[in-house]
């Protein structure tokens, strides 16, 4: 195969600061040092050694394109972003594979999944 796996993913986000209070105050990501570019954003740890990349730009639109981050517990996730005022969907599982999923939208409209394993 000619991909090693994932680096990281990029999101257009419209403020930074109101993203990072969503990407660390409420899911837990820590910030990163970022290069100097002309456009507004921030690099985010997604853990074991991959990336977000919040980019400060238009924001296409939510044609099912997203985000999956694997979690460990599906419900304490639902639980913590409940808390936090998320609006969230009970997990379902995905055919009989024994994975549960549940879908939300960041504060500009960004689809993330989170996705328990079997």
């Amino acid at each position: 195969m000619l991909v090693d796996g994932i680096h990281h993913v990029s999101l257009n986000v419209t403020d930074t600061g109101r993203a990072l209070e969503f990407y660390v105050g409420v899911l837990g990501l820590s910030t990163l040092d970022r290069p100097d570019f002309p456009f507004g954003g921030a690099w985010l740890d997604a853990g074991h050694g991959r990336q977000v990349h919040l980019i400060e730009a238009s924001v296409p639109a939510d044609l099912g394109q997203h985000v999956a981050f694997g979690v460990a517990d599906i419900d304490a996730v639902i639980a913590h972003l409940e808390a936090a005022g998320v609006d969230v969907p009970a997990a379902n599982e995905v055919g009989a594979t024994g994975i549960r999923q549940t879908f939300i939208t960041d504060p500009d409209g960004n689809r993330l999944e989170f996705t328990q394993s079997a």
